[in-house]
């Protein structure tokens, strides 16, 4: 690493003026709780997804949970959902009392493969819940048709579709229910939050209401002018809302959601470009009627065209001064899942492939194009430096 080099961090989120003053404006107002800013917030989000109703949450964690039971969703159910994927899509599946079931991924987006979903269906199924790796689109038209013929429910974990696309339709409305997440790392942050959408109301009534601690009032509701301060207990719920503070953030982001996917579209096409060059390389891809939200820059390395591997190629990265991160460690690869479940590596054979070659380059809104060239220049150097 050049002594003068700054570290160039895998990811930072992109903070303005714009969200710095609705933060102070919400902390000057008196009102913290869930209120104005998230009812706002909520009316936006579900006009630009396309759906009736988005209810903002403190994490997508929280909202792909409530999608399951407010489905019904409980013991003695199976939810076929991903193994390249966060630990949380499979965590929300147990919490809610239903086993979760993997299906091998695909090697070219490495979201679900529906003829693996279709092998993986039993009597006991209930519910997919397909990942959009990276920001590119699940093959959601198979997925609604293997859905359809087995009567099964559809909860689509968006946490990284923020900007994704399928014939021109957003992500947010082919499932039963869609999960966004607004975590610092995503396209749009509230530092800690995420969005469920949904046409069904019911099933948005139910999520309310258990995401409220099973409450028949919300705090906007027992504390203005209009409310009042009594209330039921109708169910055993949770304290899942998004606050007002977290609503100002996110919402001051969301308004500059055009501007960071320009951005995001941009360094994805120079990387597209520089990489073109390199077949040691596989590139991601936008399949033909979606487009990419550019959350991750994924690359795969061709083992048989290198003298190094996925580990090393980090290092080096590293040593050039470049975080770079893995997304994500397979469900079947980590400890609990095992000797839970039973599974191992190997089990799901794309997903192995994918993990011990992948590796996601920084592509962030604050990257300037002096970064952007240098992480480039940088993996071309590794490369060359080190074919077979």
């Amino acid at each position: 690493m050049n002594g003068n080099e700054d570290f160039l961090p895998y990811n930072l989120p992109d903070i303005s003026d714009a969200e710095i003053d609705a933060v102070v404006e919400t902390l000057r107002s008196g009102w913290l709780a869930p209120g104005p800013r998230v009812k706002a917030f909520e009316e936006d989000f579900a006009s630009f997804a396309g759906t009736k109703h988005a209810i903002a949450l403190d994490s997508a964690t929280a909202g792909m949970h409530l999608a399951l039971l407010a489905m019904g969703i409980g013991p003695g159910d199976e939810v076929i959902t991903t193994p390249t994927t966060f630990c949380a899509s499979v965590n929300v599946i147990i919490h809610a009392g239903a086993t979760p079931v993997l299906a091998d991924v695909r090697l070219d987006d490495y979201c679900l493969d529906p003829e693996a979903v279709q092998r993986a269906i039993t009597p006991r199924t209930k519910a997919i819940l397909p990942v959009h790796h990276g920001g590119s689109a699940a093959r959601m038209g198979e997925v609604q048709a293997i859905a359809k013929q087995h009567d099964l429910r559809i909860v689509e974990d968006a946490a990284h579709g923020m900007g994704t696309y399928i014939d021109g339709k957003h992500i947010g409305g082919f499932g039963d229910a869609t999960v966004f997440s607004f975590y610092p790392t995503k396209n749009v942050t509230s530092a800690r939050g995420g969005m469920l959408t949904t046409d069904d109301g019911e099933l948005a009534a139910r999520a309310r209401l258990l995401g409220l601690h099973g409450m028949s009032n919300d705090a906007w509701d027992r504390y203005t002018e209009r409310g009042s301060w009594a209330y039921q207990v109708l169910a055993a719920g949770y304290n899942y809302t998004m606050t007002d503070l977290q609503a100002a953030l996110g919402h001051a982001q969301f308004r500059r959601l055009d501007d960071f996917q320009r951005r995001r579209g941009e360094i994805a096409a120079e990387f597209n470009r520089r990489f073109a060059a390199l077949p040691e390389l596989v590139l991601p891809i936008e399949r033909k009627g979606s487009t990419h939200a550019w959350h991750l820059y994924v690359v795969r390395l061709r083992p048989d065209a290198l003298t190094i591997g996925r580990d090393e190629f980090i290092v080096q990265m590293k040593e050039r001064g470049i975080g770079t991160s893995v997304h994500f460690i397979p469900i079947h690869h980590h400890p609990y899942y095992r000797e839970t479940y039973g599974w191992a590596p190997g089990d799901f054979p794309a997903a192995d492939e994918a993990f011990e070659t992948m590796v996601s380059l920084p592509l962030y809104t604050r990257m300037t194009d002096v970064a952007v060239e240098r992480v480039a220049s940088a993996v071309e150097d590794i490369i060359r430096g080190n074919r077979i």
